[in-house]
Order: structure tokens, then sequence, then C-alpha cells
């Protein structure tokens, strides 16, 4: 591989997707839409569209704007536990999208009936049994995230998750938690990955429409402005230290739980869902990663605190998912430029390795 931007990297991802370089941007909530897919799939880099705070829709109209914009493979995160679930699926099937990615490991049957439609699955997980089960129901890759990562995340570092996952599946594997320039791609290559995923980096892009408050107390962020809590939703999930989260903590749990009803019944309004929807996709969710019903409620905090940074643009008044790596961003480059640099000092990086 050369530095050149033009030249190709290919791995068993990009022989997978079709993409030029081995390169994601996840599907973060009210971040990953329209523009900022297709500026990634633009660039080179397999673009997934966020689809867990849309109505159906909305998602059939996001897809179709992304399509309007790009000709390159892009894909769509979808919430396996989601009631209507097996609907978005068959929008994603109907406008041909490439991709389907999911937070939670999908069913062996979400997964046939989305190979046999020609859609290559890829979930996303945070241990070694997990992905294992997903490569045995016929996922065709995963993104391995360690506890780097943003969001909802486990406490194993990449460095030791990503080598247990590659060992363990003979299916492509995407690193994610902690990557945002080339030295990282070259190193999760040389682990035995397929590629890399980045939701931060991409996130702090000028193609992503997170407003410029909420960008810039990102960039101002240190490595130890980045902490994991518990205080939103009841499970770890790493973001950016701040007053409304200082005061989450210290607020107590009964609190927390009237906030998450408050939250629950604005979340019905934005989604379209009903309540007896709401109630089925909690049941689903409570068993799926064997919740308290108290958990359950928490959860509905998540979507529209998130929301309330990263659409309304209320830094103080919203959570900021972020991985620890947004302590070493600096910058608001283009997707293009992102990935034209990221492939560039991939390309310098092994330069230095084989004067060794």
């Amino acid at each position: 591989m050369s530095g050149q931007p033009g030249t190709v990297l290919e791995t068993a991802l990009t022989a997978l997707i079709g993409v030029r370089y081995p390169i994601v941007q996840t599907g973060m909530g009210w971040v990953a839409g329209p523009r900022l897919v297709s500026a990634s799939a633009n660039a080179g880099a397999l673009g997934i569209l966020a689809s867990a705070t849309m109505t159906l829709d909305q998602l059939r109209a996001a897809v179709k704007e992304v399509k309007s914009r790009t000709d390159q493979p892009f894909g769509v995160n979808l919430r396996a536990d989601a009631g209507d679930a097996r609907d978005r699926v068959r929008i994603i099937v109907d406008e041909g999208v490439k991709v389907a990615s999911f937070a939670l490991a999908p069913s062996k049957e979400l997964i046939a009936e989305l190979k046999d439609a020609g859609v290559v699955v890829i979930p996303s997980i945070g241990a070694r049994r997990h992905a294992e089960k997903v490569a045995a129901w016929g996922a065709d890759a995963v993104v391995v995230q360690g506890g780097e990562g943003g969001g909802h995340t486990g406490d194993v570092a990449t460095t030791v998750l990503l080598p247990q996952v590659v060992d363990a599946v003979d299916i492509p594997v995407i690193a994610a938690g902690g990557f945002h320039d080339g030295r990282g791609l070259v190193a999760a290559l040389a682990y035995g990955a397929a590629g890399v995923a980045m939701g931060t980096r991409f996130l702090l892009t000028s193609d992503s429409t997170v407003p410029d408050a909420v960008k810039a107390r990102y960039l101002k962020a240190s490595v130890k402005d980045v902490t994991v809590t518990t205080a939103v939703d009841g499970l770890p999930h790493r973001m950016l230290r701040s007053e409304l989260v200082a005061g989450l903590e210290r607020a107590g749990r009964p609190a927390a739980l009237l906030r998450a009803v408050r939250h629950a019944a604005a979340f019905r309004k934005v989604s379209g869902l009903g309540w007896s929807q709401m109630v089925r996709d909690g049941l689903a969710m409570k068993h799926g990663k064997d919740l308290t019903w108290s958990q359950v409620l928490l959860a509905a905090n998540t979507p529209m605190m998130l929301k309330s940074a990263m659409v309304d643009g209320d830094p103080s008044g919203g959570v900021m998912a972020s991985g620890q790596v947004a302590g070493l961003i600096e910058d608001l480059p283009s997707c293009k430029e992102l990935v034209e640099r990221i492939v560039a000092e991939a390309g310098e990086t092994l330069g230095r390795l084989r004067t060794l």
C-alpha cells in the first residue's frame, strides 16, 4: 500500500462491501443522518445510517436521500429488538441497501432473511462469545467495540478484545474503540482486523450536522473529560463529563425514573410509536439484555437526552456520547479530508515499519 489518497487498500472488508477503504463511519443516533453517511460513502468509507430514532417513513426517506447523494455502498443500523424490525428490514431490502448493522445481535432468522435478500449483515459486539454466536448464525462480519468506544460500552480494552475475537471467528472483524488516524488503522490490521470503525472522529467533521456549540465541547475535551456513567439509563455509557452528568449522578434513582417517564412520553411523539408498541419493545429489551423494569424505563432517557445535545445544540441540557479518543481530536475536517489523511498516514506508517 502506498500513502497516496487514490490508492485502494484491499482487505476482506473492502472485498465484502465494495468500498474503497476499510473504514466504517458508525451509526450514531441523531448524528449519522443522510448528509454524514453520503459524505462518508463518497470519501470511500462505509457510511452507516442510524435508524433507531426514525419512524418507518423517515427511514425510507433518509435512505432515498442517501441514494440521491451517492452511488457508493452504505448501510443502515437497526435495533434487533424493535417491534417493527422486520418492517425496517423490508425497507432496506426494497431500497437495495448494501449493509444492515446491529447494536444488539439479531436473531438467526433475521440474519437469514437479510442474507437471502443479498444484504450484508454486520452486528456489533463487545465480547468474544457474542462474536462466536453471530458468526455461527451466519453474520458476514462483526464490529468489535472495546471499552474506549463511545455510547454503551464494556470494560475490556480494544487491545485485549480485538485479538480474542480475531482468533475466535473466521469472518472479517472490524475494530472499534479508540481509532481516529492512520496509525490506528495499521495497528488494527496488525492485530488481524479487516478494518476500523469510528464514531467520534466522524462526528467531529464538517459534514456532521451536530451543532457547532456541541462540537466545540468535544474539541475542548481532554482524555480525562470522557467518563463512563450508569446515571443516564442504568447501563455503562461513555460520554463527555458535564454539569448534567454530574447532576444525574447526584440525583439518585427516583429522580432518574421520573425523568425517564417524561422522556418516554417525549420519545413516543418523536418516534410515532404507540404506548403498546413501546411496552412490547421494552419487554424485548428486558429479556434481550436481562434488565430490570427500572433499567428498561431508564433506557427512555438515552434518545431524548442525546437529542438535546446532538440536534437541539444544548450541551448543558443533553448528554454527549463520546469515545475516549475525543481527547486527541483537535479539528473538523470534511469526511473526504479525514479519510484521505488516514489513508496517507497509514501508508507512511507502513513505510516506516518496512525499514525496521
